[in-house]
């Protein structure tokens, strides 16, 4: 039934057009009453044009309507975009009518210059074209937190014919062309839902055993407010190094923009923890090394030989 009153009117509308068309050629056959001129049958035709845009233009909305999913809807944009399609070929075919060509020329010309156009402003449609690409696909919604690979990270606060803007976290508004979003891997942190688990890497020392080390950070991570307990955090050892043992920390977060704050709430909460059993972090080893011999002079360097600190050793 909603179907039908979409295009009720456009429907009227033709159907008006086709009654006074039928009307005008009857009284002509039967009465040679001249009833439209060659301005009034140009009139009808160009009517026709636009009758038949707005026609098609309902169609696509309903189609659009009906095939969209219930979770992610699609864009006006796309509906719009080929209405307008539809309504400029309506206007540049009704416009070449009056000039004086035939209906054939009309659409081969209209479609020159469509192609004319569409090679003027590429640019643009190609913007316009990847926005209904995105909005087809659906990768984001407005108020979805994304990560757009090397463009920016941030809120989807609109999605327009030609840009996607953003809202970062420092409150920073970004213009992204959507043609440049589209050659890009997204990830979004608010689909299938807004929740998502994020995880810490932190090294201690062997003065610990691995279960009690595990078991105090498990506690940390249990008594940290802003993090979820369900799905409940854990602690997980990910390898034996020379430095000690390096475990992931792994909890849930609410969503995108609680993550600064719960990463830090988590780290005060495992300091806290690590300080309260007496726990140490691991010390990184220095190597000694001789500058000169006999000289007395000596240098400090890490594992990794990156700093060097010069010093001197005292003779005995």
């Amino acid at each position: 039934m909603k179907l039908v009153r979409k295009l009720l009117a456009p429907l009227l509308f033709l159907g008006g057009l086709s009654a006074v068309t039928l009307a005008a050629f009857g009284l002509r056959a039967r009465l040679g009453i001249e009833l439209l001129g060659g301005h009034g049958r140009d009139g009808l035709q160009i009517a026709a044009y636009l009758g038949i845009a707005w026609l098609l233009s309902r169609i696509t909305d309903q189609v659009f309507s009906r095939a969209r999913p219930r979770s992610r809807p699609v864009p006006r944009l796309l509906s719009d975009l080929l209405s307008a399609l539809f309504f400029l070929t309506a206007f540049v075919a009704g416009a070449l009518l009056l000039t004086g060509n035939s209906a054939g020329s009309v659409l081969a010309g209209s479609g020159v210059v469509l192609a004319l156009l569409g090679f003027a402003i590429r640019n643009v449609v190609a913007d316009t074209l990847s926005g209904v690409a995105l909005g087809l696909e659906a990768p984001f919604r407005i108020g979805d937190w994304v990560d757009i690979e090397r463009l920016a990270k941030g809120k989807v606060i609109e999605i327009g014919w030609r840009t996607t803007r953003l809202m970062t976290r420092d409150s920073t508004y970004v213009i992204l062309p959507n043609s440049q979003i589209s050659r890009q891997r997204i990830v979004n942190y608010s689909a299938p839902r807004s929740e998502f688990r994020a995880q810490l890497e932190v090294t201690l020392g062997y003065g610990t055993t691995a279960r009690e080390a595990a078991e105090t950070l498990r506690v940390a991570l249990m008594q940290t407010p802003l993090i979820r307990q369900t799905p409940p955090p854990d602690v997980r050892m990910l390898a034996i190094e020379p430095e000690g043992i390096r475990y992931a920390l792994r909890y849930w977060v609410g969503r995108f923009d609680q993550e600064i704050d719960c990463r830090d709430a988590v780290l005060k909460a495992v300091d806290a923890a690590l300080r309260r059993s007496g726990t140490a972090l691991p010390h990184r080893p220095m190597a000694i090394a001789c500058v000169g011999p006999g000289s007395g002079a000596f240098a400090t360097a890490d594992a990794s030989g990156e700093q060097t600190i010069p010093g001197r050793i005292a003779a005995e």
